[in-house]
């Protein structure tokens, strides 16, 4: 444990100092700058606004005339928490607590509409980083870009992305065609990847019914991890910005893995040696049908109303002889529905909205060969809300109560589920720049599909993985307490959020009496996390040269029937962006993320980008370097931390270091005029319910 209280230590010093340099730029600050007070605090010069859920951010011209993408604005932007990697097209948070969920004009959106996103359009950003439960499950930040819409005219355009250094590249292109209350969109994406250069060492302590220790070694020796992607989109918009918005939309997804496979060396108690093969291969079909309507009845009142119709067949087939031959194929399909109206009222003083979300799923999912299994599952949620939100002089307040019953069934097991799920903000503007706010959340989780299916799935030798019939959704609640300074030139915040979960689904690992390791998921006792942060994010010189910076400690505790785990951990990221007319640079680098959760014990590597670009007319040429001068670049670590096994789990990459890759945009736009509309709600599923 000797390095580990070193690192805490090193990275202690780090977040402190983070935390000094956050209070002297408040307190140097705080007399700088005209500012004028609008509904929140916000500040003309520093384009953005504090808000109890989040900020809204307003990009600089200079921002937004080097962005080529939806996703190079917001990689700009550094939002705290948030780490955005422009060549793999991907949004993640930091700390663990969920996933990302990004937006245009309220309608959430993927990869096609994030690509044709036309910059100069943009008008804000508003960024959530407490969203409420109508978001859906699992949602730990909203990212919603809000952009003019035009009435005629037509973009068309390209997004081509090709990795210098290894097989990796995607290619997208797209139209939008505006005439009067019309839009027609057309998008279609095509990717690929051949990684040669992962890796995996891992060392298992196996503690045996009679008493002895086995001790198994598996590194690859050889890997291949191949992936082919294609995306079509057609969308229709009709839209009377007053009145009413209908959309339609139809979309397909298909991917293919058409043989993946990793050779490993393994070793038994150091003496037994041999070379296992696993081999993976699938193919994955989803369309999609959206429908949406919004319609203003007056000035006051309107009512959303969204409808989403989902097919996954997938078919896929894996193998693995470690020990002996084990090969299985899953068959799987799955159909949803996913409804959500909501009706808004605009009162004195308050603002009162109230809907009903209701979701539907079947899941057929069927295992042959070595696992002999059908997963016939049914399951279903509807959730009733109401909110309110209003201000009294420098107070912003808002109050909402929801009530979820969730409907499961699989064979002989089921369950009826009823919970109560009150929300609550306060925020209260001490000045124009000062503002304190608290939020509380308390909302149901679940736990993903396949975990509650009764398919059990040998990883090695040694271990399985088991479905949980009879699990049930839990309680969590949030309290949040944050407080933030807004400036001409300096943005920063110090927050503290505290989570519990009661009864929550936690790991298991079970030993048999012929030394078979089984891991699953049960409701057990609680976990609990304390999450502290700080940011600032400073103009160095006003519009041309930026610096971000983030860090702070995550403490978590895990109490299971017959374990208690706790760990503390920190981090930091920083970053650096200048705007330099038709050319722009930036910097960026995290010390990834550290966590325990039930027994396992997790981290992400490090990651550090450069990029410069370069813009000229209707054109954009973008150079990415990732991970620079490394030659053994740390993707992931894990640490199994059970009393019968003890394993450490390190991935290594070859292929992401030093990668070079090159962006090339083109958009032309034609004959544009503008005006506002805005989808408020969209829903969506892709969860396939099979066990990896």
């Amino acid at each position: 444990m000797k390095w580990t209280i070193t690192f805490y230590c090193r990275y202690e010093r780090i977040v402190l100092s983070l935390f000094f340099m956050v209070a002297v730029a408040i307190a140097s600050a705080q007399n700088t700058g005209k500012t004028v007070s609008l509904s929140e605090v916000e500040v003309k010069a520093a384009r953005t606004v504090s808000k109890s859920d989040g900020m809204l951010l307003y990009p600089t011209d200079g921002q937004k005339r080097s962005a080529s993408s939806g996703y190079a604005i917001l990689q700009q932007l550094h939002l705290p928490g948030i780490r955005i990697d422009e060549v793999a097209y991907s949004v993640s948070a930091l700390d663990n607590r969920g996933s990302v969920q990004l937006r245009i004009n309220g309608i959430i959106v993927g990869k096609a509409e994030m690509l044709s996103l036309t910059p100069s359009d943009i008008v804000r950003i508003d960024f959530i980083d407490q969203p409420g439960v109508r978001y859906g499950e699992g949602i730990a930040y909203v990212i919603d870009i809000h952009t003019r819409r035009p009435d005629s005219g037509y973009t068309v355009g390209t997004s081509l992305t090709q990795s210098l250094t290894v097989k990796n590249g995607s290619y997208d292109v797209y139209g939008k065609w505006n005439t009067g209350k019309s839009e027609l969109s057309l998008n279609y994406g095509f990717s690929y990847k051949d990684f040669r250069g992962d890796r995996v060492e891992e060392r298992a302590d196996y503690h045996l019914t009679d008493g002895s220790v086995c001790t198994i070694r598996r590194s690859d020796v050889d890997t291949r991890s191949r992936d082919l992607r294609n995306a079509l989109k057609l969308t229709y918009n009709l839209a009377d910005s007053s009145r009413y918005i209908f959309q339609a939309s139809l979309s397909g997804d298909f991917s293919h893995v058409p043989g993946d496979f990793s050779r490993k060396h393994i070793q038994e108690g150091g003496e037994k040696t041999y070379t296992a093969l696993r081999t993976e291969e699938s193919l994955i079909g989803s369309p999609v049908l959206d429908l949406y309507y919004f319609h203003q009845f007056t000035s006051r009142q309107s009512v959303t109303l969204n409808a989403v119709g989902t097919y996954i067949h997938t078919d896929s087939s894996d193998s693995y002889d470690e020990g002996e031959p084990y090969r299985y194929d899953v068959y799987g399909k799955t159909y949803s529905l996913m409804s959500e109206g909501i009706y808004e009222n605009c009162l004195k003083p308050f603002i009162l909205s109230a809907g009903i979300n209701y979701r539907q799923k079947y899941t057929d999912n069927k295992y042959a060969g070595s696992v002999s299994s059908v997963n016939r599952m049914r399951n279903s949620r509807t959730y009733l809300f109401s909110e309110i939100k209003g201000f009294w002089n420098r107070l912003r307040y808002s109050a909402g109560v929801g009530m979820v019953y969730k409907y499961y069934r699989q064979q002989e097991h089921s369950y009826c589920y009823w919970q109560f799920c009150p929300k609550a903000s306060l925020s209260y503007n001490f000045t124009n720049r000062w503002q304190l706010s608290y939020n509380f959340q308390s909302t149901e989780h679940a736990s993903r599909i396949a975990m509650i299916g009764d398919a059990m799935i040998r990883t090695n030798s040694m271990e399985w993985i088991a479905g949980s019939p009879d699990l049930r959704p839990n309680r969590e609640n949030y309290n949040i307490l944050k407080l933030s300074y807004t400036d001409t030139r300096l943005q920063a915040y110090l927050q503290g959020l505290y989570k519990s979960c009661h009864r929550t689904n936690m790991a298991v690992y079970e030993r048999t009496e012929d030394n078979r390791f089984i891991y699953t998921q049960r409701n057990q006792k609680e976990i609990d996390a304390l999450h502290l942060m700080g940011y600032a994010d400073y103009w160095l010189v006003s519009d041309k040269l930026s610096v971000n910076s983030s860090g702070g400690l995550f403490r978590c505790f895990n109490f299971g029937y017959d374990y208690t785990h706790c760990y503390t951990s920190y981090f930091i990221t920083g970053a650096l962006n200048a705007y330099l007319g038709n050319f722009s640079l930036s910097a960026y680098a995290d010390n990834g993320w550290r966590f325990l959760e039930g027994e396992t014990k997790g981290s992400s590597g490090a990651s550090i980008a450069f990029k410069v670009s370069y813009g000229y007319k209707d054109w954009q040429f973008a150079l990415h370097w990732q991970q620079p001068l490394m030659h053994n670049y740390k993707m992931n670590q894990s640490e199994i931390l059970n009393r019968y096994l003890q394993k450490s789990i390190t991935g290594y990459s070859t292929d992401a270091c030093n990668l070079v890759s090159l962006t090339v945009t083109w958009q032309l736009n034609r004959g544009r005029k503008f005006r506002t509309t805005e989808k408020t709600i969209h829903l969506k599923d892709t969860e396939t319910g099979i066990i990896r």
